[in-house]
């Protein structure tokens, strides 16, 4: 079956005019054969969201939210002359978002899995099925679902340290990268040609 489908992309990139980060709008159609038969579970679990720039992109893409991590990939630009700096950070700046995808992705499957267990060992403690007569599925109030996720958090406490201190250590690695890198480009613009790394 072909599929269509339109949506719009979110575009990052530099003023050439101000030298400032803008973000622009940009509308797109696709269209895509589509398999309707069964996707192994595995592959569904492990599946990212894929999209393409056109191949004279000047600018970095960032594509729709992801179905497991909720967040949106981006493709980095690769200017024509890129330097050894600017690569360095390109290549940190991607490491570190596919790390992030990574752990997003792991962490929503894991509390899906658990809440639904939650939710399902609930239920059968006050004798109800999953479903009532009608089909309808059976929730818990927000005090009950409170309880799951206080829970939830206290057993994650040190994955979530752990993670926060690894983003801050990265961020910090790629703003100072991002400052050395402007300072080059700004030395090349005043006509300082290409200094030394």
């Amino acid at each position: 079956m072909n599929v269509s489908a339109t949506g719009s992309l979110l575009i990052r990139s530099q003023c050439r005019y101000h030298g400032r980060n803008v973000l622009s709008l940009v509308n797109f159609t696709c269209s895509r054969l589509h398999n309707t038969g069964p996707a192994p579970k595995q592959a569904k679990e492990t599946e990212r969201a894929r999209f393409s720039p056109s191949s004279g992109s000047k600018h970095d893409w960032i594509g729709p939210p992801d179905r497991l991590s909720n967040l949106r990939p981006i493709i980095y630009h690769i200017p024509e002359n890129e330097t050894p700096q600017e690569r360095r950070l390109r290549h940190l700046r991607q490491e570190t978002e596919d790390w992030n995808h990574q752990f997003w992705t792991n962490q929503n499957i894991t509390f899906n899995r658990e809440k639904e267990e939650y939710i399902l060992a609930q239920l059968k403690a006050k004798g109800l099925a999953e479903r009532d007569e009608n089909g309808k599925k059976h929730t818990l109030n927000s005090e009950q679902m409170a309880v799951f996720y206080k829970d939830f958090l206290d057993q994650n406490y040190k994955r979530h340290s752990s993670y926060n201190r690894e983003w801050y250590r990265r961020n910090f690695t790629i703003t100072l990268l991002m400052a050395r890198v402007a300072l080059l480009r700004a030395w090349r613009r005043l006509g300082g040609g290409r200094p030394a790394a």
